[in-house]
């Protein structure tokens, strides 16, 4: 009887340090992102999301982004000449959402680039080629192996580390926390958890500089 009560009593201890510790990381999220949908913060930013900008902006720009996709890449210079207008002010999150046929071939490349360091290289690298591999009638994923090296990359560690079943589970969680957020389509933008009124160059730049001009 005093064993299964001393038992009992640690399971109990357990679940409530669980609970203790599931609210001090909400606590931090909230604190981190307090202008950003403090409830659900981590759908839209993960700890293993690639960044760009300051970690002390306060407008976060969350891109979920497929990099077969022409309007991804089309946005891509965009999103860098808002984000050099307003240096220091906004943190770029990068989210994927390969809906494309076959295009989770490249996000991997993309994760294994960021193990070298040459993230943000092999992604411009991606944009400016993306009509010679991501034809939507004819697409050739492989060609892309004779760009890559632009971007200064290890080919063979890419190869290797591209297989890592790490990078497949942020695969399916990016695109879990898609469905979540009902993206359906790339890119999707949320500018400090909220998304895009309608879709859109000036939207995008209307959302942001108002979120600015909140915070600053």
């Amino acid at each position: 009887m005093k064993k299964r009560f001393i038992v009992l009593c640690s399971i109990v201890f357990l679940i409530l340090l669980f609970v203790l510790g599931a609210n001090i990381y909400k606590s931090k999220q909230a604190k981190k992102y307090g202008f950003m949908a403090q409830e659900n913060a981590s759908t839209f930013v993960r700890e293993y999301s690639q960044t760009l900008g300051s970690d002390d902006a306060k407008v976060y720009l969350v891109k979920f982004s497929d990099p077969a996709c022409e309007t991804c890449s089309a946005f891509h210079p965009f999103v860098k000449k808002l984000m050099a207008v307003n240096q220091g002010k906004i943190k770029l999150v990068i989210r994927y959402a390969p809906f494309h046929d076959g295009a989770d071939y490249f996000v991997k490349i993309l994760e294994a680039a960021k193990r070298q360091g040459k993230y943000w290289e092999t992604l411009d690298i991606m944009y400016k080629t993306q009509r010679y591999w991501a034809s939507h009638h004819n697409p050739q994923p492989q060609r892309i192996w004779r760009f890559l090296p632009r971007a200064g990359l290890d080919l063979e560690k890419i190869r290797s580390d591209m297989n890592d079943p790490e990078i497949s589970k942020i695969i399916q969680q990016d695109l879990a926390d898609a469905k979540t957020l009902n993206v359906r389509k790339t890119p999707g933008f949320f500018v400090n958890g909220k998304p895009l009124p309608s879709f859109g160059y000036k939207q995008l730049k209307e959302l942001v500089e108002s979120e600015i001009n909140k915070y600053y």
